[in-house]
């Protein structure tokens, strides 16, 4: 659905893009993740045909963002940060002036506008003027707009800024149905957002792609924790000394003597090996030297964790 091949976009000297490169699938439904100023917007302007690029390549459904705008901007619907509504119309009014503006022929009209009226919820409030409705509500009405054409590909740009919880959970339950039909990119600086309603995230920071990959695989770890009883003299010397590992790191536990025992490929990123599993052998050497076990687990890094290394390090790419 999406190929973006090595953009770069400049605004005089500072550099928003460079070289990001990332595919998408239709029926993925992508987080675009990263801190403010980290290309989120430009990307997705890029995207719509709104902004030229630099450099690079763009397609959508096979045809090129910039030579083929106009087919492209029929098979997307688009939710820019700000929503482009109209405090003085109503609902109905603003989504049949979206309907002629999308040049959807006047028979298909009713059709589409209640579907996209149902699936946002807005039918009690159709006769409303935008301007009186809720912050959450005025949202709805973006989105509406957004699938309004039935869109093979749906951009929103932060569609949960400024809502209260209760309305964020309203949005992204949405989000979940929209993506029954759509192919949906989604960007966002709120990492529980991508956790809530993605499959994939990928992570641009200062203008970069540091990680592009599912959720599962950026959150999984080959760290063992390792939880003693009491603190025993040798331990991580005789753990260092296991095959496989590579680092033995001592943590505070507020049940006993933690230690984080990291695996020798486990910070490998160009390791084609499969990830070791030192759970096995540092059990049979706990039993082995008798020490007083409270745990043993595999640890599981959070997105949060994963954002904060790359965001505050300028790690290698995941």
């Amino acid at each position: 659905m999406i190929d973006v091949t090595d953009l770069s976009k400049s605004y005089g000297a500072v550099q928003a893009l460079r070289g990001v490169s990332f595919h998408v699938d239709a029926g993925e439904i992508i987080g675009l993740l990263g801190p403010n100023g980290a290309g989120k917007t430009t990307t997705m302007k890029i995207l719509t045909g709104y902004l030229q690029p630099s450099e690079g390549t763009v397609t959508v459904d096979g045809l090129d963002v910039l030579t083929q705008a106009e087919q492209v901007q029929k098979r997307i619907g688009y939710l820019p940060e700000n929503a482009p509504l109209y405090p003085e119309l109503s609902v109905q009014a603003y989504l049949r002036m979206i309907a002629e503006l999308r040049q959807i022929p006047e028979d298909k009209q009713p059709a589409l506008l209640s579907e996209a009226v149902r699936a946002t919820g807005l039918e009690p409030y159709l006769t409303r003027p935008i301007g009186q409705l809720s912050k959450g509500y005025r949202q709805r009405v973006g989105l509406a707009q957004a699938i309004v054409h039935k869109p093979k590909l749906l951009i929103l740009d932060e569609p949960t800024i400024g809502l209260d919880p209760t309305q964020i959970v309203e949005v992204r339950r949405l989000i979940g149905r929209l993506a029954e039909h759509s192919t949906i990119l989604l960007s966002t600086h709120i990492l529980s957002e991508v956790e809530a309603v993605c499959n994939r995230a990928i992570i641009l920071i200062n203008g970069e792609i540091r990680a592009d990959a599912e959720l599962a695989e950026l959150e999984a770890s080959t760290d063992v924790i390792l939880i003693l009883a009491e603190r025993t003299p040798g331990v991580a010397d005789r753990l260092r000394k296991t095959e496989g590992v590579r680092v033995v790191e001592t943590e505070p536990s507020p049940t006993g003597v933690a230690y984080r025992i990291k695996a020798t490929n486990g910070a490998d990123a160009d390791s084609k090996a499969p990830p070791l599993d030192l759970r096995a052998p540092i059990y049979d050497l706990v039993r082995e030297m008798e020490w007083p076990l409270i745990e043993l687990r595999r640890d599981v890094r959070t997105l949060e964790a994963v954002f904060n290394e790359l965001a505050t390090t300028g790690g290698d790419e995941l």
